[in-house]
């Protein structure tokens, strides 16, 4: 297996090969239900990604067969329990390419991981007159966490603009690049546009200014095969429940020098190597950051959901992916009263538009009616709204189990949403 940039290559006749929809399906035992008497269309993937009959057994499988705490039990059981947790970390490794399992925390998601990552990297070295860089794409996730390090340290938030089409103007975004920026923040993809920033290029700008980069890659990481040594980001997040494994569960990647350099994000059990009540003495990397009983069973079943994407393979995923967007939005454009929000050359898996004299919650409620989940609202990310002077949009997102016959069921529906509004 040979990498390029941040795209993962196989040499093996199956990589090349399309992806089987149908056969997909198959393993996602909810998508065989009707709702409201018509097929289920899910079209809801970037809220949470559905879950293969495997990621459901694997967590069963803890529950049934060996649970029990981690890392701290000699019987068969924990022993058990505890190689099964590190091997889901090895895994997370491995998708990620991370140089070691160490650079691996397991955090509830992609919010805790930009947290934790505020809290005990920013923190201690931002102050007053020094800036923070994000981008007006942001999820709340990675907007909220800056300001409150600025109101605690009078530091400043930046934010660079993007333009019509939901894209980064990157000459803006680097202009706002300075001596004061101590850390940038950005989404590889935005989630309410798609829109995929050019985050490699984005990395080396702010490395040569020696300004470190965190990237949010909740809405990257099911669609895109990543490398982070590949990126050379500093901090690298995203959410189990959006990459078809259970909720509660993510992963904060952070290079080794970095965590090392950290301070503990939360004190209590397995975090420490030794307690007295004069001094506490910190356990190694990744166990720092991992205070408590983990979640052990949902850290396995992520590492079962990624067996099940490395088996279908990122690349057959990725392409698969974008066979589907592109129709969807060729069907969109066609599509009377539609107005698409965020059209940018580069995007990954969503959908998002406003239809004319309609509001999206509407939309969303007849859609149901037909059997079709989308989400409608700002997505949390507020700031883009009203960018596009808009309160909300209808958001259609793709997982690997869509079609072109569920885009075809969308703009159907649309049109009978068109109807009942006439």
């Amino acid at each position: 297996m040979s990498r390029t940039g941040s795209t993962i290559r196989t040499a093996t006749p199956a990589a090349a090969a399309p992806l089987d929809v149908q056969r997909v399906r198959r393993d996602f035992p909810i998508l065989a239900q009707s709702v409201h008497g018509k097929p289920l269309v899910y079209l809801d993937s970037a809220a949470t990604s559905h879950k293969p009959q495997c990621v459901i057994d694997a967590v069963s499988r803890v529950y049934s067969e060996f649970n029990s705490n981690v890392h701290r039990g000699v019987h068969a059981l924990s022993q058990r329990a505890t190689d099964a947790y590190e091997a889901a970390r090895g895994k997370v490794r491995d998708f990620i390419n991370a140089a070691d399992s160490a650079e691996v925390i397991f955090v509830r998601g992609t919010t805790e991981a930009i947290n934790l990552a505020a809290s005990s990297f920013a923190r201690p070295r931002v102050k007053a007159g020094d800036e923070i860089l994000i981008t007006h794409m942001e999820h709340h996730s990675n907007i909220v966490p800056w300001q409150l390090l600025c109101e605690q340290t009078g530091a400043a938030l930046r934010v660079a603009p993007i333009d019509d089409r939901g894209q980064l103007i990157l000459e803006e975004w680097e202009r706002l690049l300075s001596d004061r920026t101590k850390l940038v923040g950005v989404t590889y993809v935005s989630n309410a546009l798609g829109t995929v920033n050019p985050v490699a290029r984005m990395i080396r700008l702010a490395h040569e200014r020696g300004v470190p980069v965190l990237i949010d890659g909740a809405q990257a990481t099911p669609h895109i095969p990543i490398d982070v040594q590949a990126l050379g980001c500093d901090f690298f997040a995203f959410s189990g429940h959006k990459t078809y494994g259970p909720t509660g569960i993510g992963v904060l990647y952070g290079r080794r020098e970095h965590l090392e350099a950290m301070p503990p994000y939360q004190g209590g059990g397995d975090m420490i190597s030794s307690v007295t009540f004069a001094r506490t003495t910190y356990n190694d990397l990744p166990y720092k950051f991992e205070a408590g009983t983990p979640n052990i069973a949902d850290a396995i079943g992520l590492g079962a959901a990624i067996d099940y994407l490395r088996g279908l393979g990122m690349d057959r995923v990725a392409a698969h992916e974008a066979d589907v967007l592109a129709y969807g939005q060729a069907r969109l454009a066609e599509t009377p009263g539609i107005r698409p929000v965020g059209t940018a050359d580069h995007k990954a898996g969503v959908l998002s538009f406003a239809m004319e004299g309609i509001h999206a919650h509407d939309v969303g409620t007849i859609l149901d009616l037909e059997g079709i989940a989308i989400r409608t609202g700002h997505h949390c990310a507020q700031p883009v709204m009203e960018r596009f002077g808009v309160p909300a949009t209808a958001r259609a997102s793709l997982g690997v189990y869509n079609s072109r016959e569920d885009i075809d069921a969308l703009i159907a529906a649309l049109g009978r949403v068109a109807e009942v509004f006439k």
